[in-house]
């Protein structure tokens, strides 16, 4: 799904990608998207479509001192995958689109 809104900036460009992991990869995988400064959102989806959890991120959130703020997220993060084989992963993000860019 893409969505597109005007901003003073320009025009942002958002989009959900969907992965689907298993329940041993979960953690590795969502820091390896948080560290992505494109990502704004991640969502974690049971297999019978509940979300989980949803976390809101911002740019460099795993950086510095957000680190041990985020310590108990990947401990929940452990605990969902302990009772679900595969997850799928909701990926919202975010990239500010040039003005004389095509669309």
């Amino acid at each position: 799904m893409t969505e597109e809104t005007n901003t003073e900036d320009g025009r942002k460009r958002t989009w959900i990608d969907e992965i689907e992991v298993k329940s041993e990869e979960l953690v590795n995988r969502v820091k390896a998207l948080a560290a992505d400064n494109k990502v704004k959102r991640i969502r974690i989806v049971e297999p019978d479509g509940d979300i989980a959890l949803e976390v809101p991120l911002t740019y460099g959130a795993l950086a510095g001192g957000a680190v041990v703020l985020a310590a108990p997220l990947l401990a929940v993060l452990g605990a969902i995958g302990a009772f679900a084989a595969r997850l799928k992963i909701e990926v919202v993000k975010e990239e500010t689109v040039k003005e004389d860019a095509p669309v």
